[in-house]
């Protein structure tokens, strides 16, 4: 183990139980004093009635809420500042987060927003957030993001570049993991969800800043629960033990890359989202392989470290790299057997976007600067020709 000095920081408190989100009221009373609430979400969580359980607990346990629920996926500034006037006006208490990364993106930065007077535009960037925030509860609605246990939210502006807020303030006071809530996840959002997971532990355990035992502890777990479980989260949605797996799965790499930040998968994603709305699970999944075999040249003893936690079929003493190259196969494996999209072809993008997009990544410098092996334009744009 290194001597080199370490942190590890992550949120106050996990709480895991299957059908917890009806129990909310009661968890929530017992965590705080305040009782006005605003609940940021989407609308198809809501309109779907995934919501009701925990509703019908706030109001028995004495909450009065507010519901913002226009969050669409990269958000966008505007539904951050729309919610953070709904939220105002509500004079919001307690922030809540409930549903997939964009919502709970959005619940913490208005956390922050709801008491500070510093305007959006200061806070871009890491450690520019001064001051407090209000109580801040996330609740995961699927297994993919770890935004929850991370301190990090991303919003698109308006000339669709992503930006990221990064700050300690961002970490939740509270997390609620609760299963049940994922069990209505359609198989290939599963997929995309769980391949994002991965790619965080995956791209935490090879960054060249901050990695750390503690971050690679939680890399490797994350990877044996994700591996372990994908396939069958997607072919059967009710399985409740595999459910569960990924939960925590993406949890772990959640805390492991808010530690040990991500890297060139993420910064070549980003375009995907901010220009064709891919989705963000979806746009990681998208540009794995391509980075995996870019970056075996420097990473390559890593990904031998992981060949087991994926299950990947290799002798105990087979040489690193035969080790790694058994690890990328399983990836790829895991990947063509959940069903998700493979190609940009098949995700909508154009090919002569593709120069466009390289230019886009190359100003993801933060994540960029992470990657086991530098990415220049060029790079960049034969990755994303390599993925189409």
């Amino acid at each position: 183990m290194s001597s080199t000095p370490f942190s590890f920081t992550t949120v106050g408190q996990v709480h895991v139980g299957w059908g917890e989100a009806a129990n909310l009221g009661k968890l929530l009373g017992s965590w705080f004093q305040a009782r006005r609430l605003l609940i940021v979400t989407d609308s198809g969580l809501h309109k779907g009635g995934v919501l009701e359980p925990a509703k019908a607990s706030l109001l028995a346990s004495g909450f009065a809420f507010t519901i913002y629920d226009a969050v669409v996926a990269d958000p966008p500034e505007q539904v951050l500042l729309e919610c953070v006037a709904k939220g105002r006006d509500a004079k919001a208490e307690i922030v809540l987060g409930i549903g997939g990364g964009s919502s709970m993106d959005v619940a913490k930065i208005a956390a922050v927003m709801l008491v500070s007077e510093q305007p959006l535009s200061d806070l871009y960037g890491i450690g520019k957030v001064k001051g407090s925030r209000l109580p801040l509860v996330q609740v995961p609605t699927t297994a993919g993001t770890g935004s929850e246990v991370t301190n990090i939210t991303i919003l698109t502006r308006p000339d669709h570049s992503k930006m990221g807020v990064v700050a300690d303030q961002l970490y939740a006071d509270r997390v609620l993991l609760d299963a049940e809530l994922t069990l209505g996840l359609p198989a290939l959002h599963t997929a995309a969800t769980g391949i994002d997971a991965m790619v965080h532990a995956i791209e935490a355990y090879t960054s060249r800043q901050r990695k750390n035992p503690l971050s690679d502890a939680a890399a490797r777990e994350a990877l044996r629960l994700l591996s372990g479980n994908l396939v069958a989260a997607c072919i059967d949605g009710s399985n409740r033990g595999a459910r569960e797996a990924m939960l925590v799965g993406a949890m772990l790499a959640g805390q492991a890359f808010a530690n040990a930040p991500v890297a060139a998968v993420h910064a070549l994603a980003y375009p995907l989202g901010g220009r064709y709305h891919i989705p963000h699970g979806l746009s990681n999944a998208l540009m794995l392989q391509p980075v995996l075999e870019y970056n075996m040249k420097a990473a390559a003893p890593l990904y031998a470290q992981l060949a087991d936690a994926v299950g990947a079929d290799v002798p105990k003493d087979a040489s690193y790299e035969t080790k790694a190259e058994a690890f990328v196969r399983r990836l790829i494996e895991l990947m063509d057997a959940s069903g998700a999209p493979r190609r940009l072809r098949d995700a909508g993008v154009a090919s002569n976007m593709l120069p466009q997009l390289a230019r886009d990544a190359m100003l993801q410098t933060r994540l960029l600067g992470n990657n086991p092996v530098p990415v220049t334009e060029a790079d960049a744009l034969a990755l994303y020709l390599a993925a189409y």
